[in-house]
């Protein structure tokens, strides 16, 4: 990536080629040789010239109004975490280039995560792992500090084993990061991790180019546990004031439940001098 870049007709193209004609109520005749809308039919849909929205996706014209801004949105079906993200490529902060600043974890959450008697790490904007406890890396070994979970999720062996839903992980892992990095994505650090997952996995190429946005939220989340088996828990993502877009993750598994059971195994374990052995590392699905 780099400052020069069409980030706002890099988005708008790929989201318009998401989008059917029947979607938006468009008859189609014969044989269409575009995926998704052309352009004219966005212009269109957002009543705004098609000439325009040409110069907006060749990037001849970088500031479009707010009014166009949420026309073209409304037309392309945008949800309001991609709205907001498609408002911030039009604003200056894309045009920055600067070095990402240190994490550094709040005294009073690191010493929490340290103590909490559930699996628990904090999360920082680009995924880094900045804290976690011994719970934690019980789920996985990957879940330390210094690890990073878009490294990790597509380029490990084994942390891919772990994951049974690994498609479905990896569509929102990419929509996540694109909402924690924001319109601000000419940082060095973007640029060397997202440079890094380009050359390596071929999943996140097809991810990354469909531009998808979503909130960094909880959820239920599936692993297949070399220990202790299929484990299903409860993921929780709360955000941390007074940070730049930390969060806290907790898993904790639904009360009087096998996969309770389960966990407080997996407890008891990481309580152990002596750590259990991981299974053997399959293939990478990248």
């Amino acid at each position: 990536m780099s400052d020069d870049r069409n980030l706002l007709g890099d988005f708008l193209r790929a989201r318009r080629e998401l989008i059917s004609p029947d979607q938006v109520g468009i008859p189609v005749h014969g044989l269409r040789r575009v995926r998704g809308l052309r352009r004219e039919e966005v212009a269109m849909l957002a009543g705004i010239s098609a000439d325009y929205y040409l110069r907006l996706e060749q990037g001849r014209d970088r500031r479009p109004s707010v009014q166009v801004l949420e026309s073209i949105a409304r037309a392309l079906r945008l949800d309001a975490e991609s709205a907001a993200y498609l408002a911030g490529l039009a604003g200056d902060g894309r045009k920055r280039r600067r070095r990402a600043a240190k994490e550094t974890v709040p005294a009073g959450i690191r010493k929490l995560v340290a103590t909490l008697p559930l699996p628990a790490f904090v999360e920082g904007r680009y995924l880094d792992v900045l804290a976690a406890n011994a719970l934690a890396t019980a789920i996985s070994p990957r879940l330390a500090v210094g690890g990073n979970r878009l490294r990790d999720v597509f380029l490990d062996p084994a942390e891919q084993a772990l994951i049974p839903d690994w498609e479905v992980v990896t569509r929102g892992l990419i929509a996540g990061f694109r909402q924690s990095v924001g319109a601000d994505v000419g940082d060095q650090r973007s640029i060397d991790l997202v440079g890094e997952l380009t050359l390596a996995s071929p999943r996140f190429v097809a991810l990354w180019a469909r531009h998808d946005v979503g909130p960094m939220q909880g959820g239920l989340m599936r692993f297949d546990h070399p220990q202790v088996g299929e484990i299903v828990v409860n993921r929780e993502k709360l955000a941390i004031p007074g940070t730049e877009g930390m969060m806290l993750v907790v898993y904790h598994a639904d009360a009087g439940t096998e996969n309770a059971e389960k966990l407080a195994l997996l407890a008891s374990a990481s309580l152990s001098p002596v750590a259990p052995k991981d299974r053997e590392t399959r293939s990478p699905r990248t």
